[in-house]
């Protein structure tokens, strides 16, 4: 029998196998393993559903930067929500908005609607913070000025609050890509399809450890003010559960948003949000402790660290394999992944996804754990975001009715 024995001259017992294999189980369980384990673990889990028809009191916070162009009609189609009129009224919060849209506002005159203005350009947490200060509700619902909600989507959300042990609830997100130009589009539908899978597992076995930030909803008592660094849809909802309350998915209660118009626009997006998520991960290291919050633990190592750490592991895998390019097996593997990140490349100046969406995945991929790469960089140097550039027009009500058949 013949063996073959590692050394660095590329065969098959060299320390750049193992390496190989460990970055491909790490990337396998990061995207497939820990969902497929979740899946296996909520067989188990009791089905958990909310109380139809409790209908605490709600108030919308809309955090808005320069949103003139979709401030008027989110207000308009909040107020025409499936929910007690009496128990509902908007909050606009203007983060030192340049443009009209503190006057948009005003010239609504209803009664139901309010406008804060925040001085200084303080960033969306600073403004949530604020917000809720001023908010009357038993129960705020963080929206953004782009975002369209399913009629009955706040409804859905609050049946949950009957349970006193619950502190937040969010919703779902539904991308959708209007004009079909965008080169990530249906990377970002996929995505998110995927991740509101694994949000209803973690909310059907214990609670979620991050909420959907277009759609989310915390009890008023419950909420804690945050740095203004903070991601708040990930931080907020880390606070509540060290807190012992228990953060619940809805899956019925759905927003739309539309995905980003260029590959440039993802990036800068995922850097940001990727930074300030990491930022809020580290700033509660109890949650990361096993031995004090073992579930949240594991679900915060599996589904935010790992994930974080992708960009390491396909470097790995990919040096790795150069170096075992003298076997046949890994020559092919090696030029799989210089054609796949090559392709991603060539989609940047060529609008392949207009032929076949399927071809702007690459593309995506690549941009996704780009962003989360520089990311790292960005929480070694100690870089902060705080405020945000309004990049989405807000999907058009007609597009919206399309895509859902409403």
């Amino acid at each position: 029998m013949n063996v073959c024995y590692l050394n660095l001259d590329g065969n098959l017992n060299s320390p750049a196998l193992w390496v190989f294999w460990a970055a491909c189980g790490l990337l396998a369980y990061a995207y497939a393993g820990y969902p497929i384990l979740l899946a296996a673990i909520s067989v188990f889990a009791p089905k958990r559903t909310g109380k139809a028809g409790y209908c605490p009191s709600v108030t919308v916070l809309i955090s808005a930067y320069n949103e003139e162009k979709s401030i008027g009609r989110k207000i308009r189609d909040t107020l025409a929500l499936d929910y007690p009129p009496a128990k509902l009224d908007i909050l606009v919060v203007s983060d030192c908005s340049t443009d009209a849209t503190d006057q948009v506002v005003r010239e609504l005159r209803d009664p139901r609607v309010r406008l804060l203005r925040v001085e200084g350009r303080r960033g969306k947490t600073f403004a949530q913070n604020e917000g809720v200060r001023q908010c009357s509700g038993e129960v705020v619902v963080f929206s953004d000025a782009t975002t369209v909600y399913h009629p009955q989507s706040i409804r859905r959300l609050m049946a949950h609050y009957a349970d006193p042990k619950v502190g937040a609830v969010s919703g779902r997100y539904k991308y959708f890509d209007a004009e079909g130009a965008s080169p990530t589009g249906l990377g970002s539908v996929a995505f998110w399809n995927y991740e509101n899978l694994i949000k209803m597992m973690q909310s059907r076995i214990a609670t979620l450890t991050g909420c959907s930030g277009c759609i989310y909803s915390v009890r008023k008592s419950c909420y804690v003010p945050l740095p203004q660094d903070a991601c708040s849809d990930l931080v907020e909802a880390l606070r509540i559960v060290e807190n012992g309350f228990r953060v619940a998915f809805e899956p019925a209660a759905l927003a739309y948003e539309e995905t980003t118009v260029s590959s440039r626009q993802e990036f800068r997006m995922r850097v940001r949000v990727g930074t300030r998520g990491m930022r809020g991960v580290l700033g509660v290291p109890r949650l990361l402790t096993p031995w004090r919050r073992p579930w949240i633990a594991f679900q915060l190592t599996s589904h935010k660290i790992m994930r974080w750490l992708v960009p390491v592991f396909l470097v790995a895998c990919f040096v790795s394999c150069s170096a075992l390019a003298a076997q046949p097996l890994f020559r092919w593997l090696f030029a799989l992944q210089v054609a796949f990140y090559g392709f991603a490349l060539l989609s940047l100046v060529l609008p392949v996804h207009r032929y076949w969406k399927l071809l702007g995945l690459p593309l995506f991929f690549c941009t996704l754990n780009g962003a989360v790469a520089v990311s790292l960089v960005e929480v070694v140097r100690g870089r902060r975001y705080t405020t945000w550039e309004t990049v989405r027009t807000g999907p058009a009500a007609g597009a919206v009715a399309a895509t859902e058949g409403r």
